[in-house]
């Protein structure tokens, strides 16, 4: 049941380069991230906690874990979804993200929302 609850939940992200809060020479790349979280199952399932991996083009590994998402846990209905943005920081110009979603059914029944591997990288850095 578990695995039939993470399958209902559709995670898509979007990034974008932050030209204004980077610094190339100082080593510093800015990237927003808007992810928006689907659920497309029946049941009515709240966001608990996130854990990312964040990794940089040299293959330095970030561990990032925290309540929520941006403050909030929201709870998302059946056929309805929840959308925020975040950013995160960089020491090269590529890298990439990949984690999970703490859920919790209205039921109370617990499960991880994978989110796949998704890419960061200044425009022009991969030709």
């Amino acid at each position: 049941m578990v695995d039939a609850l993470a399958k209902a939940i559709h995670i898509e992200v979007v990034t974008r380069y932050l030209s204004e809060q980077s610094d190339p020479p100082a080593g510093r790349f800015a990237f927003a991230y808007t992810v928006t979280i689907r659920n497309a199952g029946t049941q009515a399932a709240q966001l608990l906690d996130r854990h990312w991996l964040i990794t940089d083009g040299n293959g330095k590994v970030q561990e990032v874990r925290g309540s929520g998402v941006i403050g909030e846990q929201p709870i998302i209905q059946p056929g309805t979804s929840h959308t925020y943005t975040s950013g995160c920081l960089l020491e090269t110009p590529v890298g990439s993200m990949r984690g999970s979603y703490g859920m919790s059914t209205s039921e109370g029944a617990l499960f991880r929302a994978p989110i796949q591997v998704f890419r960061l990288f200044k425009p022009n850095a991969l030709n």
